[in-house]
């Protein structure tokens, strides 16, 4: 078995984590097992586990990915409100 984890502070983590949580439990995944978790109000921590390197290469691609893209997309929501409150 493989197996990675990752640690991110974040002020988004609780929004990180609802949005990529429904990917936890995909059944069609066999050769690896991936788990997000909420440590606490700004730390998530992703846990990876794989029969090989590729499947625990190809996991960490498609979390860390959607990790990003709502971290970004956070980003972009926060910065729409600061603005709406300057207008």
């Amino acid at each position: 078995m493989h197996k990675a984890v990752f640690t991110f502070h974040t002020p988004h983590a609780p929004i990180i984590y609802d949005a990529v949580l429904p990917e936890e439990g995909d059944e069609g995944i066999t050769r690896s097992m991936v788990s997000c978790k909420l440590k606490d109000e700004t730390t998530l921590v992703l846990e990876a586990e794989a029969t090989d390197i590729a499947a625990l290469r190809a996991a960490l691609n498609m979390w860390l990915r959607l990790m990003n893209v709502a971290d970004e997309v956070s980003d972009l929501t926060c910065e729409m409100r600061r603005e709406r409150h300057r207008v």
